[in-house]
């Protein structure tokens, strides 16, 4: 499955925390984005740490899970390029 991942973290150390951990199971493409190509065991393991260091009273993260034809409908403005698999491409 595809998952975006937004985060608004009130503590510096907190995010910058979750930020590192983060980068084990995708890409960084905003400061606080990250774009996921996992299965669900790997789904289930980021959302356990994630929750693990995050302060649910003060942060908050959002995990929008995308099809592979959503993925494809993509459309990046600015510096940067979009990731790429092997099974399906950014248009």
């Amino acid at each position: 499955m595809y998952v975006l991942v937004s985060y608004d973290i009130a503590k510096d150390a907190t995010r910058g925390k979750v930020a590192r951990f983060l980068k084990n199971f995708g890409e960084r493409v905003q400061l606080s984005v990250f774009e996921c190509d996992l299965d669900g065991d790997m789904y289930r393991k980021m959302k356990r740490g994630i929750e693990e260091l995050i302060d649910k009273e003060a942060d908050r993260v959002r995990y929008y899970r995308l099809c592979r034809e959503c993925v494809g409908r993509v459309v990046v403005s600015g510096w940067g390029e979009s990731p790429r698999e092997s099974d399906f491409e950014m248009i």
